[in-house]
């Protein structure tokens, strides 16, 4: 009889490890809190950004020589092109631009870099009220660990948030720690880890809160799924289980 309480005791436990609570498992439980303010973060040009600089002008063809890519080449809009094409920052923060040289560009925001090129354009007398649209063209990020479908995304957008990327990459796995998301991200050559805890919300006006190209987000396996391998990995492992208890039950009263 104490060897049927002993068995009691540890099936009962592995299932009590095995159960996850709501706290593990829903997002922005205090949903309450979240302020109502919208703060993004600009994305700021980084070494190794690929920028697609087009310079436009109400003369089209005075406009033509400050562009890499014909502004009627049916190449313009194909991302893959655009990449080729496009300006590489150097490791200095430099891009080569046409006949303007080198132009400092790291730390800038896209909107900062054309207001900056179109103002180099008016003062020396290039061109008459031009427009410049400036974008990167590699932005991306990577997802590891245990979400649907890691690997590394691009993206068009200006900005998106950490929610957005998480949901490009199929969610967070019932087994991934919703409370210690890692985010590791490569700013002016210094690293820095941040730790976030997606059931809160006190993040949200954090500089986490928007993804900046080449973040790195990490989501780890919780307790049960690394030591899952170890003992039972489903039904098959629990009856075993069992059925290995039984009968040393069995020897033992014989």
């Amino acid at each position: 009889m104490k060897l049927f309480r002993l068995l009691g005791i540890f099936l009962a436990f592995l299932f009590i490890t095995s159960c996850a609570t709501k706290k593990e498992i829903l997002y922005f439980q205090d949903y309450e809190n979240i302020p109502q303010e919208v703060i993004l973060n600009t994305t700021k040009i980084q070494i190794n950004d690929i920028l697609s600089i087009s310079v436009k002008s109400l003369i089209a063809e005075a406009a033509e020589p400050y562009n890499r890519v014909s502004s009627t080449s049916g190449s313009a809009n194909n991302t893959s092109a655009l990449k080729q094409q496009g300006y590489l920052v150097s490791s200095t923060g430099e891009i080569t631009f046409p006949i303007l040289g080198k132009l400092q560009v790291i730390n800038k925001s896209t909107k900062e870099l054309e207001d900056y090129i179109r103002q180099i354009l008016i003062q020396g007398g290039h061109l008459k009220d031009p427009t410049i649209i400036v974008r990167i063209v590699n932005s991306k990020f990577t997802v590891l660990g245990a979400v649907g479908h890691a690997g590394t995304y691009d993206y068009d957008e200006e900005t998106i948030t950490l929610p957005q990327a998480l949901g490009m990459a199929g969610d967070l796995s019932i087994n991934g720690v919703r409370e210690d998301v890692m985010i590791i991200r490569e700013v002016d050559q210094v690293r820095t880890v941040a730790h976030i805890d997606m059931t809160k919300t006190d993040w949200f006006t954090s500089p986490y809160y928007t993804i900046k190209q080449n973040d790195v987000i990490v989501v780890n396996q919780n307790g049960p799924a690394v030591k899952k391998a170890g003992y039972i990995t489903n039904y098959t492992g629990l009856f075993g289980v069992v059925s290995f208890a039984l009968t040393l039950i069995l020897l033992l009263k014989n």
